[in-house]
């Protein structure tokens, strides 16, 4: 059976699961929503009693979610004690990206390599279908730049699938939990760019050639789309914190104060 550490952060509790484990998943659903979502700022100290009187949980499964954030880089335990939730510089957040680049093409051309399962391809291609439906459209609004975040995700899952390698899925996984490096850290906020269809329509392109060339067993070519791929994600980030520099759009992410900005 899995532990809570062999499972994506955002996943719920696995069938089966225990009472520990569940409580576990519960508290780190939590702690990373009160961080992702700013109420713990970057540089707030955060003591394991206070979260457990804000949270109503046990100490235990608190303890453990505190430790497994700091693990993942969002928080830094304090030497006497405690620990403060991590803020970001903007090559922290750009190296995050090129690791997830780095990772997701050794995947692509592993799977290439490898062998693609016949249906996991025919799912991945039905997923591509329903995301150039959405761009059929001029212009995106909110729902269906929600509805692009949901396919994306589900998309980037089956690419990994399609490798079938546990062990880099999860160095990935940890790569991309910064909730800038993720596949679609910036896609939300793209809605605020006039050339917002025209960036998905570019990633979209790009979802069909490496998609081709794991198909026709390419893994060169495979690796180097996937890399390209990464790099939409941090001129996403160059563009955002340029085009805001003092309040860089927090109201739809508000983690992205966690960004330190260049001075």
């Amino acid at each position: 059976m899995n532990t809570v550490q062999d499972r994506p952060l955002d996943a719920p509790p696995a069938p089966g699961a225990t009472s520990v484990e569940s409580a576990q998943v519960r508290a780190l659903l939590c702690l990373r929503e009160l961080i992702l979502s700013g109420e713990l700022a970057g540089g707030t100290r955060i003591a394991e009693l206070a979260i457990v009187e804000r949270l109503g949980m046990s100490r235990t499964p608190i303890r453990a979610a505190l430790v497994r954030l700091e693990q993942e880089g969002l928080l830094e335990a304090l030497p006497n004690g405690g620990f403060v939730v991590q803020s970001f510089s903007e090559r922290d957040v750009a190296d995050a990206i090129e690791l997830r680049g780095t990772l997701e093409g050794l995947l692509a051309r592993l799977a290439a390599e490898r062998g693609a399962p016949a249906v996991v391809l025919a799912e991945a291609r039905q997923c591509l279908d329903r995301i150039d439906a959405l761009l059929t459209v001029p212009s995106l609004d909110d729902d269906a730049f929600s509805a692009y975040v949901a396919l994306n995700s589900h998309f980037h899952s089956l690419l990994y699938e399609l490798a079938d390698s546990p062990t880099i899925t999860r160095q990935l996984e940890r790569a991309a939990s910064l909730p800038f490096a993720s596949p679609s850290g910036f896609v939300l906020l793209q809605a605020q760019s006039t050339r917002a269809r025209d960036m998905l329509a570019v990633a979209q392109d790009q979802h069909r050639q490496v998609l081709d060339a794991i198909e026709q067993r390419e893994g060169a070519r495979a690796e180097s789309i996937m890399r390209e791929h990464s790099r939409l994600a941090r001129r996403n980030l160059v563009e955002v914190l340029a085009a805001h520099p003092a309040e860089p759009l927090a109201g739809n992410m508000p983690a992205i104060r966690m960004i330190r900005r260049r001075r």
